[in-house]
């Protein structure tokens, strides 16, 4: 397994496993519309966290597409150096770091948008090794 695609798959784990924290939250605090599963629960009457917290997932939901792409059509085309290495590194961690800063409230005004257009920075680094080497 290259190293580009060991970093995919830890992403996408990260992906599959940031819902727990928001369901853990929403039966922390659930209600009975919210406890039989008659309908969705409204947000606004969750704690901060908890609505931080989905939006944490939402947001990894974004990038990830544009990202496993480019990082499966990197393999295919057999391009791996050190630009695709380091950014596919950075795009994990940078997400890690978004996903707790979010849901712990720690990464605000102005962290949390340059961790994110940090990551996306590293979709276009991707892009543009796919598009130079393949």
């Amino acid at each position: 397994m290259t190293t580009e695609l060991f970093y995919l798959t830890l992403t996408s784990l990260l992906l599959a496993s940031l819902w727990v924290p928001y369901i853990i939250g929403v039966n922390m605090n659930a209600t009975q519309e919210t406890a039989d599963f008659t309908q969705p629960p409204d947000k606004s009457g969750l704690p901060k966290w908890v609505r931080r917290a989905d939006r944490a997932h939402i947001n990894l939901v974004e990038q990830y597409a544009p990202y496993a792409v480019l990082i499966v059509l990197l393999h295919i085309q057999g391009v791996s150096n050190s630009w695709t290495v380091g950014v596919a590194m950075a795009f994990f961690y940078l997400r890690v770091a978004h996903a707790i800063g979010m849901i712990t409230a720690v990464a605000r005004f102005p962290a949390r948008p340059i961790i994110f257009t940090g990551a996306w920075l590293c979709i276009v680094v991707l892009g543009w090794q796919l598009i130079a080497n393949g």
